[in-house]
């Protein structure tokens, strides 16, 4: 149950002046709000007691606080008393920070702004602002809102688990060996004139404390962690969500690790599309459940990103899975691989003598490589298995010499590894980005997604998040990218409005000073000659001059 919430219905107020301009920006955040359907923007609420405030009249409060740089609820509750704009939003209604923060740490809200990314995509797709038909993919790190020495590690916890382990069951087997517990049990508890076994009987009590109040509550704490880590190395005792990763804003210059989240945000013409949150510290194991749980993926048929996605695993999934779409992803040693040093180093396997006919390879020393086997190698990360050619070199060469520079320090024959499908996909990729489209496109990214990262941290101020918890803090950054693209929806259709009213104030400005030097010019020529039907006319009836065109 909700209260009513219309927007445009009249009401008596005390002051009309009350108004905001048809071009202001709290007018496009209603605006747009408003165009998400009622069924979307109602959830579950309880049938009785007070009815809640309606959804769409807070997400256009969080929305408009937010481009303001006001992100706490006591804030944005002083801001609903003081600025204007929010106050029409919210209809003059006093909301408390209470109300403000649990609708924005609830799960409604959660699925409300994910939600209203599809409809603005929509919106970009309708007006044609879709960057020609181009999805721009790229990550930032944000810190998380937890202390940053409150770390646990995977590994500390892994090591004294299993040293708790060993402990409590030499413990118990100890009792229960000699039959301890069996005897405190029939013991009685008085005995008269005292038990000749009290101080043993006072040790192993010590040892069945230490059991219950020691080993049993850190077994159950160590138990919890495990279960919290989900296949991270560390959390936050703060937010249990938080993973500790290298942030770029490193004050103590030692590469301390921070809580943060990892953020993928999709963009087109500099318009958020959609983001998610990840514990990864970097992004290549990223691509594949952001395009996974991506809804408006079918409407974009390029993908870019940078060489931080690039690997054989990410890139067998675009072939196999989105072989709709055409990527433009460079590797990781794309760049360095086009410079003049690495294309003459003799040393390096791609520069050798192949041939192909006879499957063997020659260094920059004449030493031959035949094929040897085939070799397989199983990815921990992702669980891709990559094969391998494996050559070895002969031993024996032409040449004693070839023959000892065939052998590794250790005295065994030297060996290199070649991927047959890595080496495919990253010549395939290669061609693509060296081609004038690729090029074009990948030119893009620069300035397509980048801008919105520094947008979001510089000018928006927004370093940290401001709530804790996963899904709280999706609904925050959430926020923050909708109201910047609100905000850039708006400055580029109001400067045209703005431009066109500066205009017209010029050119009232300029006639206002035209009529006042021909009244002061008609009202001389008066004093002068006042014989003069002409002076005097005008002087008159100076609208006439206006209407017959000497004056504009």
């Amino acid at each position: 149950m909700y209260k009513d919430y219309i927007t445009g219905q009249t009401a008596l107020t005390l002051n009309l002046d009350f108004t905001i301009p048809n071009n202001h920006l709290a007018t496009v955040i209603g605006w747009f709000v408003d165009s998400i359907p009622e069924e979307v923007l109602l959830g579950d609420t309880a049938k009785t007691g007070r009815p809640a405030y309606h959804p769409a009249m807070m997400l256009k409060i969080l929305l408009f606080a937010y481009c303001r740089r006001v992100f706490s609820g006591r804030k944005i509750e002083l801001l609903l008393a003081e600025n204007l704009p929010l106050m029409v939003l919210a209809e003059h209604q006093q909301i408390s920070y209470h109300t403000i923060n649990n609708f924005r740490s609830s799960d409604h809200a959660n699925e409300l702004v994910k939600k209203s990314f599809l409809y603005f995509t929509n919106l970009l797709e309708a007006e044609g602002l879709i960057n020609e038909g181009a999805l721009f993919i790229d990550g930032t790190k944000i810190a998380a809102d937890a202390n940053r020495y409150t770390f646990v590690w995977r590994k500390a916890v892994e090591k004294f688990h299993e040293k708790l382990k060993g402990q409590a069951v030499e413990l118990y087997d100890e009792l229960i060996t000699k039959e301890v517990v069996k005897a405190m049990a029939q013991e009685p508890k008085v005995i008269p004139g005292g038990s000749p076994k009290k101080a043993r009987r006072r040790g192993l009590k010590k040892l069945l404390h230490q059991l219950k109040k020691d080993y049993v509550p850190r077994m159950k704490k160590y138990e919890e962690a495990e279960k919290i880590f989900a296949g991270r190395n560390s959390y936050s005792k703060t937010d249990h969500d938080a993973t500790f990763m290298h942030m770029k804003e490193d004050h103590m210059k030692n590469g301390q690790l921070k809580p943060g989240y990892n953020i993928q945000a999709a963009t087109t013409n500099q318009y958020v599309v959609d983001f998610a949150l990840y514990p990864n510290p970097t992004d290549f194991k990223t691509l594949e459940p952001f395009l996974k749980q991506m809804t408006t993926l079918d409407k974009f048929d390029k993908i870019v990103a940078d060489a931080g996605y690039g690997s054989e695993y990410n890139y067998s999934l675009l072939e196999d899975k989105y072989s709709n779409k055409k990527y433009y992803i460079p590797y990781t040693m794309y760049e360095k691989e086009q410079t003049r040093k690495y294309k003459n180093d003799p040393t390096k396997l791609i520069n050798w003598f192949y041939n192909e006919k006879d499957d063997y390879y020659l260094d920059q020393n004449g030493v031959k490589f035949n094929f040897k086997y085939y070799s397989q190698r199983q990815e921990r990360s992702t669980g891709q298995v990559r094969d391998f050619k494996v050559y070895e070199a002969d031993e024996v060469q032409l040449t004693p010499e070839l023959e000892q520079l065939a052998k590794t320090k250790s005295g065994y024959q030297r060996q290199v590894r070649y991927n047959p499908n890595w080496q495919y996909l990253k010549e395939k990729a290669k061609a693509v980005l060296q081609s004038p489209a690729g090029r074009h496109n990948y030119s893009m990214r620069k300035y397509d997604v980048e801008p919105v990262f520094g947008h979001l941290k510089n000018v928006f101020g927004m370093r940290r998040t401001h709530l804790r918890g996963k899904k709280k803090v999706e609904t925050d950054v959430g926020i923050a990218f909708m109201m910047m693209n609100l905000s850039k929806y708006w400055h580029r259709r109001w400067p045209k409005d703005h431009s066109f009213l500066f205009k017209n104030k010029k050119r009232q400005k300029k006639t206002i000073k035209l009529r006042f030097k021909l009244i002061v010019f008609c009202y001389l020529g008066v004093s002068f000659f006042p014989d003069s039907s002409f002076f005097i006319a005008t002087f008159k009836f100076p609208f006439l001059i206006f209407q017959v065109g000497l004056f504009p």
